[in-house]
């Protein structure tokens, strides 16, 4: 069986941990596979996916290319057509089609810490991050809100009203992070606030993280977030980006090849990006 060829596209492309990940998965499933990572510039998406992306067996793809790449591709599965974005590509007898496997990474990963979707739910920030954790939760009947700046209030409706136009008995509202009161059961951080080199930053205070049942923080460098450590001192259950990331990386290979991994495996896998992560950044 010949060498299969896959790469991770974006730009700038810089350090990504999607080479170091995907190459560990190969090698736990025994797929005889290489993976590089390519620095395509938005102008030249269209001429190097004749040229280059069709010529593989399957690409990631990270910022800028993740709405731009659609109109190239022949079809869509129905989570990537939901969110209007893609993050990886497989080709079979020629055709290729988009997913997100981002969603069923949040998925994957909560489950893996032990954090159980239920209670009051809580979102800090509306961006993207955030746009695909709010619908997961939706689509799973969770009543949840999101906790934004002042001047994300008029993000966060519009937000709040796309949700519901498309699952439209989701349960979502919005409210000031700075005026987070009562006990939440599910705090879920889909803010950069934390994340290197700004590592001693919170998005909350003391004592609102203390009100927190557990904790899930999207950011993955550092491993750890202050977020993170605050919650682990005070008991509650909390559980950084890492898992995350490789979990959305597990679901693309289940797309590529069926590939399916023990718990064991994943967590060991996370456990090294960090150490890679280390030496890298």
């Amino acid at each position: 069986m010949s060498t299969k060829h896959y790469a991770v596209i974006g730009h700038p492309i810089g350090h990504t941990m999607s080479p170091f990940i995907h190459k560990r998965l190969f090698d736990l499933a025994g797929v005889d596979a290489d993976y590089t990572k390519l620095d395509i510039a938005p102008e030249a998406l269209a001429a190097e996916y004749e040229t280059t992306l069709r010529r593989l067996d399957g690409f990631n793809i990270t910022i800028p290319h993740k709405q731009a790449v659609i109109p190239l591709l022949d079809a869509l599965d129905d989570k990537a057509r939901m969110y209007g974005s893609v993050n990886t590509v497989s080709f079979e007898n020629g055709k290729a089609t988009g997913y997100t496997t981002d969603p069923d990474g949040f998925i994957r990963a909560i489950e893996a810490a032990g954090i159980a979707l239920d209670g009051r739910i809580m979102i800090l920030g509306c961006g993207g991050v955030a746009r695909t954790m709010a619908y997961e939760i939706a689509l799973r009947g969770k009543p949840f809100e999101f906790a934004v700046r002042q001047e994300d209030c008029g993000k966060a409706g519009l937000l709040c009203l796309d949700i519901t136009r498309k699952i439209p008995e989701a349960q979502v509202s919005f409210g000031l992070i700075n005026q987070i009161i009562g006990t939440v059961d599910v705090l879920i951080n889909a803010t950069p606030v934390g994340m290197y080199p700004n590592e001693g930053e919170q998005p909350i205070h003391n004592c609102a993280i203390g009100r927190c049942g557990a904790v899930f923080d999207a950011i993955y460098n550092p491993l750890e977030t202050a977020l993170v450590k605050r919650a682990k001192a005070n008991g509650a259950k909390a559980e950084g980006g890492m898992s995350m990331l490789v979990w959305q990386a597990v679901v693309a290979h289940q797309i590529w090849d069926g590939s399916r991994y023990d718990k064991q495996d994943i967590d060991r896998l996370v456990a090294d990006c960090a150490e890679e992560m280390k030496t890298a950044f």
